[in-house]
């Protein structure tokens, strides 16, 4: 689903950018330009993000050894 209309940025790639690393609306602004704009998406790619960082255990490591 479509969360900023503005810069074309769904839930997913709010999902991979949170799977990264980010943990902010500042940080999803530089990464994805979401809310960069007109800003209506805010609240929603907030909630995107709380909901993506509440999924994962927290001491979930993305890290792994190749």
């Amino acid at each position: 689903m479509y969360i900023c209309i503005c810069n074309s940025v769904t839930d997913r790639a709010i999902h991979k950018a949170a799977d990264n690393g980010a943990s902010s609306l500042l940080e999803l602004r530089k990464e994805l330009g979401v809310a960069s704009r007109c800003g209506q998406c805010a609240c929603a790619a907030q909630e995107v993000l709380d909901q993506r960082n509440s999924d994962l255990p927290q001491d979930f490591d993305l890290s792994y050894a190749v």
